[in-house]
């Protein structure tokens, strides 16, 4: 008998196929201790005195080289994992960001400036921003009008009753902060993360399910909606900081009429500006044209939010839903690719960094006190609890309300956006998210991208055998 077919009965290539993966997980996980190994001796030879003959600007430069090798292959290496089972790959770039800012505990000291790194820093800035981008140039202005009372009512729900619930979550927890703490932590429960949930959907063949269309619908209205509460509450917690007392309520209503007449005005106008602006730029036939254009819309409208106290972020989201296809046709003709293929590359650089760095600034010993894991789970718990209150504002009958509930549950990279703002804003002297804070919201972010996929997938094969049931009952009752 030939060997090698003597060997396919025995089993052996269906074995060789369930142990290599084993194998891979192994190197990549050998591959990943070696740069720490390599980046904690590189990091701390650089830390060290300088010497005359060293300039500290190649040091600087090198330092950071050698941090972005490391992030990028444990942001990589995180997400491959997750990815083998199931899971979202933002989950294994935080968690690998988690380890890697708590090696300290271990005695390994040479990463500890990663987390107040500048560069590092602004490089994660950076990455949110193309992250909210593209989230824009996925969205559509026309289909958000469109997708109906119900997704609406479930977004206004999906945001009020969370943030109450998270409000007063932080006033019991947190008895001696602020108003103005407690209504930011109860921000922080807001949004939903719409790629985790389409994924799940896309996954399971639902997308074009009613109820799909509704959960898609009201995440992206959600985190519209969750953007402007994020700029109205920095920009009051930054009066008051410069005020000291506090704000009126007349300036409450002006910060929030501020964020909203941003992104108003900036549609109105960069809609109409934006085709005369590729046109414009279509006629310098020069490489790279679209791809520079589109930047530099983005950083532009991200300029002028900062510049009215606004986040960023807030720009960059409005210059995606700005920028259609339509407005650059004419690359498209010359068979350009999309703005949205072009930046993601960019994109696949600069997003992990953000994850990485979010995850490396969440302490591990602040878990040692038993009140911060009781936060922790309590905030989990409410915006699970929260978010189901949006399948009560689903309007169709018939529909599966416990799976739009599910849906609107991870928090994923929005809760993580707003968790780190509220970490770089002051309030007499402080930070407005504290470390201990910020670690039980990145817990609740965790738990809450975690358990949706598969919970989502029980509640839709549930929701599918019901209507199979009423469908048989239907057909029963009128032969």
């Amino acid at each position: 008998m030939n060997p090698r077919r003597k060997f396919e009965e025995a089993g052996g290539l269906s074995r060789i196929a369930q142990v290599v993966p084993g194998l891979a997980v192994v190197c990549a996980l050998g591959s990943w201790l070696g740069a720490v190994s390599a980046a904690w001796a590189a990091t701390s030879s650089l830390d060290a005195p300088l010497t005359e003959s060293a300039p500290s600007h190649g040091s600087s430069v090198s330092s950071v080289l050698i941090l972005l090798v490391l992030i990028i292959i444990s942001a990589k290496i995180g997400g491959a994992l997750m990815e083998r089972i199931r899971q979202p790959a933002v989950l294994g770039e935080l968690v690998l960001g988690v380890l890697l800012g708590n090696l300290s505990l271990v005695g390994v000291h040479g990463l500890d400036s990663m987390k107040s790194n500048e560069a590092i820093g602004i490089l994660a800035e950076l990455g949110v921003i193309f992250l909210l981008f593209e989230v824009g140039l996925e969205s559509n202005i026309k289909q958000m009008l469109e997708v109906g009372a119900s997704s609406f009512l479930v977004a206004l729900v999906g945001v009020v009753v969370p943030m109450l619930l998270g409000w007063g979550v932080g006033a019991w927890f947190l008895p001696a902060s602020g108003t103005l703490i407690h209504v930011f932590i109860g921000a922080t429960l807001c949004a939903t993360s719409v790629g985790i949930t389409a994924r799940v959907l896309k996954d399971l063949g639902k997308t074009s399910a009613k109820e799909a269309r509704i959960i898609l619908g009201a995440a992206v209205i959600d985190d519209v909606m969750g953007l402007v509460i994020l700029a109205a509450a920095s920009g009051i917690i930054k009066a008051a900081d410069r005020g000291g007392a506090g704000i009126s309520v007349l300036d409450v209503g002006y910060i929030v009429f501020k964020a909203v007449a941003f992104l108003v005005v900036a549609l109105w106008i960069g809609t109409r500006l934006s085709p005369r602006m590729f046109s414009i730029a279509s006629k310098l036939n020069v490489h790279g044209m679209l791809l520079a254009v589109g930047i530099c819309f983005c950083f532009i409208l991200s300029y002028l939010a900062s510049r009215i106290e606004l986040a960023p972020i807030v720009g960059a989201f409005a210059a995606g839903l700005i920028l259609d296809p339509v407005h650059y046709q004419d690359f498209r003709e010359r068979g350009e690719h999309s703005i949205e293929e072009l930046i993601r590359p960019i994109s696949s650089f600069l997003v992990p960094v953000f994850f990485v760095l979010m995850g490396a600034r969440v302490d591990l010993r602040t878990f040692a006190d038993s009140s911060i894991l009781g936060f922790a789970f309590v905030l989990t718990v409410v915006a699970i609890l929260g978010k189901q209150a949006c399948a009560l504002a689903v309007l169709e009958r018939g529909l599966d309300r416990l799976s739009v509930g599910i849906g609107m549950i991870p928090r994923g990279e929005v809760g993580l956006i707003f968790a780190s703002t509220g970490a770089s804003l002051m309030l007499r002297g402080s930070p407005v998210v504290s470390s201990s804070t910020y670690s039980a919201v990145v817990i609740m972010v965790i738990l809450t991208t975690l358990i949706t996929p598969p919970l989502l997938k029980v509640s839709v094969a549930r929701g599918d055998r019901q209507k199979r049931l009423r469908q048989q009952a239907s057909s029963a009752a009128h032969p």
